[in-house]
């Protein structure tokens, strides 16, 4: 079943099953037909999210157990509602809480979980959680020898975690203390025992930073507290899917979201395998982030991916190029050292590649020098890392067989630009030909599978979570698997971007808002404005860091917050500030946003970073930060205040506008957690803040009267709200229109025409049109939040022949008999429209004959 519409939440944090019980009744008022649940699965202790698994067997007592999942099951299908669960294929918690990896940690390659893990067992296993490195860890006394309070067996702590030792070693022991346990504070206070009693072991401890160049198991992308799981074992699937195809097999589950599909070994395989373990009726969407010109393989067995891409395309709508261009200028002059996206870029993956990553790309010059080609080592490198870094998509998709016709184009460029960089091509040459597939040999498979899940982790650590943070020149368009250096190509780039996605993927999720996203849609709708009115905005910037400029700090490595983080720390605010001023701001507004800024300068990585903070640069930043949004800086904050009222309204229909576009779109349109209302959220974990759900139940309720205008920010939520009630119903009652009907863009007359875009919708008679704003500012009334008459000139609306009888909007309720429908007129009582007749005409189904043919 295609879903009508989806609504994500996120448990834990206070959310559980009886939370969703309680939501049901409004998810029903929405119009949803899925809810899509965040993991459920027994996680860490504390776990905020949810995707450091323990035991994928087993239903999170926290959020409630297996008893609270059964019985939210059954209401929702009570209610008419199904499930979409998120599952994590690709890892689970290198945690002690993990009993699989607490008994690998005991028996080692003896351990029936040894190879369900992705561990290189020809060293030992390493555990980086040292604060620093063992021999000083143990002469602290910080590494002790101890018994287990759970079971009482002998175990190492360090500090309140404890790794269970193996059954010789324990054996040992027990002898050595004759159950005096007293005895066992003398070992540990004696670093040679300790020393030899940790060697015995089949795993070893090590200083946290050696996670980057000495790991023996894959990780998920640098976090070495989730272990890669090896899911192409048919042994590991069962055993990691047992509870998942049951409660699919029980009907409590109708839908799969896969987590970091491009992580596995053979994502094709696991794929077929798991379609072929649920049946054709589940839908399955996978997390995979596409590149430029880049579609989803077709031999995918999954409606598609759950939405970045949807993103991406909405910026083409609302960034103006000629603006963009502007702020390149401006952003160029302050900041010249990360103007350049593409040699930033190229910058980025370099370190991820020769630090961050440096263990895994050693692993995979030891796996090519294992092929036997006699390549000096040092090539093989200089190949190795230049072919990641010229990788302009996550990941290609060989496991056993050739590769497809787009993976090979793909390859044969990154071969092209890897060639031009390195010194000896015979290098690349062999890489080539392994990633090809060409090469046989065990040494040979291994090194293809690898290098093809580790170029995605290089990109997206590269990309999102570094580069994303250094070129901040319009950080709306730094987003999850957008493009920020791409021209915007305006209405005709969306209209052909969807047209090929109505024929291609209709069932994929279009998002707006995850919880992986750098903001929240509505704050990334109001900064695409800023392109719009460049000048008013640099001008703006201007004056502030002269009035702020008392608060920058003077250290031995230069003034901090350096221009390029102030730049980035005004457009954040801009997207998150309530206008009225200091006073309007939420009470936690101001921890948010410090924040915010701790973690932007952390993941840029350059003068500070969480793996070796620089504790006096990050001092001056969030001062900086703070004084920007202190009550007592009224001077800046009145002036701030006032510059972005326009661009606050602009942003307000820019809201509007894509909220209907995602409704009415190609793809199934994804609600995340309380995004019903405005969402003017900062980057996780900002975005998984308590929601007020019975607020937002009454936002979306039918009647209600028109609010005042000093309440415009209520008014909008309350339109926004209202608008997804309507639409949502209206698509639900209507699904085989948005499932299968065609797109067709429609083109507006008049000298305002750029300034709205609008598509058809179109099944057997059924159509509906989406006619929606965009490029606005300066022309929004500020107190109604209204479109004058007078902007839209003569621009008008030209329906189709098919329109033959009234048609109607079902936002504002206006109905029009003309064959032209003034631009004023449609959004004169609703900032946006959609037009619908449902009458049958020999045109529509002519139409509908050319198009499928």
């Amino acid at each position: 079943m295609i879903p009508s519409a989806t609504y994500r939440l996120q448990f834990r944090n206070g959310v559980t099953f009886d939370t969703a019980i309680d939501l049901i009744a409004h998810l029903q008022n929405l119009g949803i037909s899925h809810l899509y649940a965040s993991p459920i699965f027994a996680a860490v202790e504390g776990s905020t999210h949810g995707y450091d698994v323990v035991d994928p067997n087993v239903i999170d007592p926290a959020i409630g157990g297996r008893e609270g999942f059964e019985r939210m099951s059954s209401r929702l299908k009570e209610a008419g509602l199904n499930l979409i669960l998120d599952i994590v294929p690709n890892h689970m918690a290198a945690s002690v809480e993990n009993a699989w990896w607490r008994d690998v940690l005991r028996h080692g390659e003896h351990s029936p979980y040894a190879r369900h893990f992705d561990i290189d067992w020809s060293n030992k296993l390493t555990l980086p959680v040292l604060g620093k490195d063992l021999g000083p860890a143990i002469a602290a006394n910080e590494v002790r020898l101890v018994r287990d309070p759970r079971d009482r067996s002998l175990a190492v702590a360090y500090f309140e975690t404890m790794f269970p030792i193996s059954d010789e070693t324990a054996a040992m022991v027990s002898a050595m203390v004759n159950r005096d346990d007293s005895k066992l504070d003398e070992i540990s206070s004696r670093p040679e025992k300790m020393q030899a009693l940790l060697a015995a072991q089949h795993w070893m401890l090590m200083n946290y930073k050696e996670a980057a160049s000495n790991l023996s198991y894959r990780r998920f992308f640098e976090v070495a507290g989730l272990v890669g799981m090896k899911v192409e074992d048919e042994r590991v699937f069962q055993d990691t899917h047992r509870l998942i195809l049951d409660l699919v097999e029980a009907g409590r589950v109708q839908g799969l979201r896969i987590d970091h599909v491009d992580g596995l070994a053979d994502p094709t395989g696991y794929l077929d395998t798991l379609r072929d373990a649920v049946g054709p009726q589940t839908y399955i969407t996978v997390e995979k982030i596409l590149g430029p010109s880049e579609w989803l393989p077709t031999s995918w067995p999954v409606s598609g991916t759950t939405g970045y891409e949807f993103i991406s395309a909405l910026s083409d709508l609302y960034i103006d190029d000629d603006g963009v261009k502007t702020l390149q200028n401006a952003y160029a002059a302050i900041a010249p050292e990360r103007a350049d996206f593409q040699r930033e870029l190229r910058k980025a993956k370099r370190e991820m590649v020769e630090r961050n990553f440096a263990g895994e790309v050693d692993r995979l010059v030891n796996l090519a020098s294992a092929t036997g080609t006699g390549i000096d080592p040092a090539a093989l490198l200089e190949a190795i890392r230049e072919m990641l870094i010229a990788f302009p998509v996550y990941r290609t998709y060989g496991f056993e067989g050739k590769l497809s016709a787009q993976d090979s184009q793909v390859l044969h460029k990154v071969v092209d630009d890897a060639r031009r960089m390195t010194r000896h091509g015979n290098g690349v040459d062999l890489i080539e030909k392994i990633v090809l597939g060409e090469l046989k040999g065990d040494a040979a498979f291994e090194f293809r599978v690898r290098f093809q899940q580790l170029s995605g982790p290089v990109m997206a650590k590269a990309l999102e979570d570094t580069l994303f943070y250094r070129f901040n020149r319009l950080i709306a368009a730094n987003e999850v698997g957008g493009e920020p250096d791409k021209a915007a190509d305006g209405v005709s780039a969306f209209h052909s971007n969807m047209m090929i996605r109505s024929k291609t993927r209709t069932a994929a999720l279009s998002a707006t808002a995850t919880h992986d996203t750098k903001r929240g849609e509505d704050a990334r709708a109001r900064l695409y404005t800023l392109s719009e009115a460049p000048s008013r905005w640099l001008e703006g910037v201007s004056r502030w860091r002269e009035m702020n400029r008392s608060a920058l700090a003077t250290l031995p490595d230069g003034i901090a917050p350096e221009s390029n983080v102030e730049w980035m720390l005004y457009q954040a605010l801009a997207g998150v500030w309530m206008e009225g001023g200091a006073d309007e701001q939420s009470t936690n507004f101001r921890e948010r946003f410090v924040g915010y800024a701790e973690k932007a300068v952390r993941e840029a990585k350059l003068r500070t970073e969480w793996a070796g903070p620089n504790e006096n640069y990050e001092k001056a930043v969030l001062a900086y930060a703070d004084r920007l949004v202190s009550p007592e800086n009224k001077v800046f904050l009145d002036d701030f205040s006032r510059t972005i009222g326009p661009f606050i309204d602009a942003g307000f229909i820019n809201s509007l506008s894509q909220t209907l576009i995602k409704l009415t779109a190609p793809g199934v349109p994804d609600i995340y957690q309380g995004t019903e209302s405005l969402d003017f959220s900062l980057v996780d974990p900002d975005n998984r803040r308590p929601v007020d759900f019975a607020a937002l139940a009454a936002l979306a309720a039918d009647g209600g009267d028109k609010l005042d205008a000093e309440t415009k920010l209520i008014e909008v939520r309350r339109q926004k709200a209202q608008m997804i009630r309507k639409v949502v119903n209206f698509r639900r009652r209507n699904a085989e229109l948005f499932n299968v009907g065609i797109y067709l863009p429609m083109e507006a007359f008049g000298r305002r025409r750029d300034n709205v875009v609008a598509f058809a919708r179109i099944l057997d008679g059924k159509l509906a049109i989406t006619a929606a704003p965009r490029m606005v500012y300066g022309h929004v009334l500020p107190q109604t939040l209204q479109l004058p008459q007078e902007f839209w000139e003569d621009t008008v609306l030209r329906l189709p022949e098919m329109f033959r009888s009234p048609v109607r909007d079902i936002l504002s309720n206006q109905v029009w008999t003309a064959d032209e429908i003034p631009l004023w007129e449609i959004f004169r009582d609703s900032p946006v429209g959609l037009i619908i007749n449902e009458s049958e005409t020999g045109y529509v189904r002519d139409l509908m004959q050319q198009t499928r043919h």
